[in-house]
């Protein structure tokens, strides 16, 4: 076989491997070298491509004497290692699954290639395949889930001088986004166009990306859709505006309460699924619960609040200060049960505002109320939505820190997807749960309107179910050198493992890197970890490539919920700076939780 034939072999029978390493292997194992490999060298590549001493050793303590898996060995190392409640029916079904030898398969038995398969599969992976499916209840009021958001979605870079793009909008709806961000000004030709004002970013029409979100809205998802829009546009443009949602969404578009009457709280994601809907101003006078839409006459003015981005843009020379903005009956009867308002402090907003009406917190005013007030954010948050977004200074598209805003139980907690950091792998492993779908469902001690829940002060509570986790990092597989521009091209890994959530929780702990080997380097290193509130809690695994002159390299990273921990021997999948899966790539960990 040539190394493109081999390469190929290996694709059908669902083994990948990184080209680099293939080649070096395949290099090694022609011992002719006539590059080509036959017989006996095929044998000698796909074992040493296979072999990990670290499965041999698990495998050889549970297979029978026999020297292969039977069903009872099987059952036995998924009760004992990997804590399934299990009989030997789920045993049969693996071995069906994985196994590859089927003289083995017809009786029975699990060889170690069947077993490694089984261990690289989704059945033996850290999260909880459970998760990957929608499995939690979507009947509950709106305001009661966290849902994965979007800021300044149109654009691809920074916040000054970079693109704006349709192209934007699909990304983030396929990464499970479901609040997106349009940012409306006048256009040429009678057309409202999206950009960020003031800036030289480029400019989109207001059409063309509610079109986009028509398409793209429920391809991965099939709950909610929120529009946000902040609008600057004259009269005119808006009643554009809403000719367009109204035309191109069609059906899709929520204009009125469900049922025609206005609620006491919001309908839940299962009643609203395929619907988009609208936040932004709406006329005062326009409340559905006192007055019909076909009663109201003529415009009002409302100035710019707060709560809009652009109010808290620092003023610059040929910003126009602050304006009374005219507002459209025809924009406003869009509004249903996204109403953005002012907020004016948590009792006046307890008192005086409805549930439907909404307010956006710049990240400085959040953080502040999330650190000095969190309990009355928690208790705000069990009956009202809160969005919040990136400061304006952010010129690069940085984001915040999301964790503490959640924390607070803020729903709406706006990131700028373009932007690949730390913030978005949190972002993107908190919501790869629940099918994905986009919305997690709240803790039920952050729904209680009652609640004496505070993150930054633990009390005893619901909230408080302490638990250990132990890690062992055992071992890494293909990982890929990162920098390539290093003279060395061989990676010197090292792990870290990374604990979010409430701050008490907050830590970090690392592997000592080992040199040149990022093919199956070998740590066997364990650590513990003590969380309170395991419902609010992340855990990241992070590969670096040490470098003792300069900065470690991010190589990959893996981010999940740590309710959605799987335990026992399992795999880690790896992914690269911009969320994408490496194929090839995993750290094997023994995952271990116990109850405090």
């Amino acid at each position: 076989m040539t190394f493109k034939e081999l390469k190929q072999f290996l694709g059908e029978i669902n083994i990948k491997i990184d080209d680099l390493y293939a080649e070096k292997l395949f290099n090694e194992c022609d011992r002719s070298h006539s590059k080509m490999l036959e017989g006996p060298e095929i044998e000698e590549f796909y074992k040493r491509l296979t072999h990990r001493n670290e499965i041999e050793v698990i495998y050889s303590k549970y297979a029978g004497s026999k020297g292969k898996m039977s069903v009872e060995d099987l059952e036995n190392f998924l009760r004992m290692e990997q804590r399934e409640d299990v009989g030997l029916n789920e045993a049969v079904a693996l071995i069906q699954k994985y196994e590859l030898d089927e003289a083995a398969k017809e009786k029975k038995l699990m060889s170690r290639d069947g077993f490694l398969m089984y261990l690289q599969s989704s059945d033996g992976l850290v999260l909880n395949p459970r998760h990957t499916l929608v499995y939690q209840d979507m009947s509950q009021p709106l305001n009661h889930y966290f849902i994965s958001s979007s800021h300044n979605t149109y654009l691809m870079e920074d916040q000054l001088k970079g693109p704006s793009s349709t192209e934007a909008y699909v990304r983030a709806l396929t990464k499970g986004c479901r609040c997106v961000e349009l940012d409306c000004w006048d256009g040429p030709n009678g057309d409202p166009v999206i950009y960020h004002g003031y800036t030289l970013t480029s400019k989109i029409l207001f059409k063309d990306v509610i079109r986009t979100v028509k398409e793209y809205a429920f391809k991965n998802s099939e709950y909610p859709v929120v529009l946000s829009l902040e609008t600057h546009c004259s009269m005119d443009q808006q009643k554009v505006m809403a000719h367009h949602m109204k035309t191109i969404l069609g059906s899709m578009l929520l204009t009125a309460p469900l049922g025609g009457k206005m609620p006491t709280h919001f309908p839940s994601p299962e009643q609203l699924k395929g619907k988009i809907l609208v936040k932004g101003k709406k006329l005062q006078l326009q409340d559905h619960s006192m007055t019909s839409p076909e009663s109201l006459q003529g415009e009002e003015e409302e100035s710019v609040s707060e709560e809009d981005e652009a109010a808290d843009l620092p003023e610059e020379k040929g910003m126009p200060k602050k304006s009374k903005l005219k507002l459209a009956r025809e924009l406003s009867d869009l509004v249903v049960f996204c109403k953005s308002v002012h907020f004016p402090d948590f009792e006046t907003a307890r008192e005086t505002q409805a549930f439907y009406e909404m307010s956006s917190f710049g990240e400085s005013k959040a953080f502040k109320l999330a650190e000095e007030s969190a309990n009355s954010f928690v208790i705000h948050n069990t009956r009202q939505l809160s969005r919040t977004y990136p400061r304006g200074t952010r010129t690069d598209s940085s984001n915040y820190n999301p964790v503490d805003l959640w924390n607070a139980g803020c729903q709406i907690v706006a990131l700028n997807f373009q932007t690949s950091d730390n913030s978005m792998d949190l972002n993107q492993g908190k919501f790869q749960q629940n099918g994905f779908s986009g919305y997690i469902l709240k803790p039920r001690f952050m729904r209680d309107g009652q609640t004496r829940f505070n993150p930054t002060s633990i009390t005893q509570g619901e909230w408080l179910t302490p638990k250990k986790l132990h890690v062992m990092i055992i071992s890494g597989q293909q990982l890929p050198k990162e920098n390539k521009n290093k003279n060395n091209s061989v990676v010197d890994p090292l792990v870290r493992i990374e604990i979010s959530g409430v701050p008490r929780d907050v830590c970090s702990a690392e592997t000592e890197h080992i040199e040149d080997n990022g093919f199956n380097p070998s740590w066997n290193k364990n650590f513990q970890f003590d969380i309170c509130v395991p419902e609010l809690a992340l855990v990241r695994f992070v590969v670096e490539d040490h470098d003792t002159a300069s900065r470690n390299d991010f190589v990959a990273q893996y981010t999940l919920p740590f309710m959605s921990l799987q335990n026992g021997y399992r795999h880690v999948p790896l992914l690269t700076k911009e969320g994408n899966p490496i194929a090839s790539s995993s750290i094997f960990v023994h995952i271990m939780v116990v109850d405090q």
